[in-house]
């Protein structure tokens, strides 16, 4: 890869959001069906903040093969750039995911991640980075390396999303995970993986000891409880949206991909309670959309907003 320069943008007006992670194809499966789509947790975060109208690159790494276009058309419907140097694989990788009875999914990966070695030509308003990407060699030292050079130059957002079939030892993958949030400046994880990466702690716990390593932000969401959101100022618990859910697939992305909306609306200086909490709604809003509808269908910007129009219960503090 030559530099993070988005084909489609001109060089004067870099995205707003450059997302560096996985792209895959979901192959989605029941017990009566069995369907591919677009995916992975990055690649779902950049289209979703495509589809909300952010200017938004992404750095990937797919192949030049059938499913590789199929995510790169995606994308393209959603007015994403797929940065140069994403097309270095010789097979796009693949997640089949077991759908449950309520929903919920279970994955099994087939991937290969690498990226080739980059010098920034510019710095976004806002890196978003996280999943398999920040965890799977040889690619996730080519991650850290991005975000080190980036943190200081540009507001950094990261979500663990942790999946144990892939990583190490449990020991090596918290390391991993809080190496990159020192680089960072906002944290959202769900409540499985807080448990995950620290099981001998409350989710109150977890998010001060999260906060103490550097980051600004922690939101820890809960799916049908909320979202917990923990800065210097206060922990405050931010109420679901009432959904119907069809599947889960998604929904963290889509939740994430309205968080970093309202953070590029109001920037970074500072998280008292009342911002905090519009942070939370717009991105509970987003998510709520999201499992009411099958895979990976994150909001328009014009669905967000007449969602987060519906009154909801209000926020309380922890503590």
């Amino acid at each position: 890869m030559e530099n993070l320069k988005a084909g489609g943008h001109d060089a004067q007006q870099p995205p707003d959001v450059v997302v560096v992670g996985e792209a895959l194809i979901d192959v989605v499966t029941t017990p009566n069906s069995r369907e591919e789509h677009p995916g992975g947790s990055p690649a779902n975060v950049a289209y979703g903040l495509g589809l909300l109208g952010v200017t938004t690159g992404l750095l990937t790494a797919i192949a030049p093969d059938a499913r590789g276009i199929s995510i790169e058309n995606h994308l393209r419907r959603a007015g994403v750039a797929l940065l140069p140097g994403s097309k270095s694989l010789t097979r796009t990788a693949t997640a089949t995911a077991a759908l449950g009875p309520d929903g919920s999914a279970t994955y099994d990966f087939d991937i290969h991640w690498d990226l080739p070695r980059a010098t920034p030509a510019y710095f976004p308003k806002i890196l978003h980075t996280g999943s398999i990407a920040t965890f799977l060699n040889p690619g996730a030292n080519t991650v850290k390396s991005l975000i080190k050079q980036a943190h200081t130059q540009c507001t950094i957002t990261y979500d663990p999303n942790i999946r144990p079939s892939l990583l190490g030892s449990h020991a090596e993958a918290k390391a991993t995970f809080e190496e990159l949030v020192s680089l960072t400046d906002v944290v959202k994880l769900s409540d499985e993986d807080a448990h995950w990466l620290y099981p001998g702690k409350t989710l109150v716990e977890t998010a001060d000891h999260i906060l103490r390593l550097g980051t600004g932000l922690t939101v820890i969401t809960k799916g049908a409880e909320g979202s917990q959101f923990t800065s210097a100022a206060a922990t405050i618990t931010i109420p679901a949206f009432k959904a119907t859910v069809a599947d889960t697939i998604g929904a963290g992305d889509s939740y994430m991909a309205a968080l970093i909306l309202g953070l590029l609306t109001r920037g970074t200086k500072g998280f008292a309670p009342a911002v905090m909490e519009q942070l939370g709604r717009t991105a509970a809003a987003a998510a709520a959309i999201t499992v009411q509808r099958a895979g990976a269908n994150p909001p328009t910007l014009d669905e967000l907003k007449s969602a987060l129009e519906v009154p909801t219960p209000r926020s309380h503090a922890i503590g």
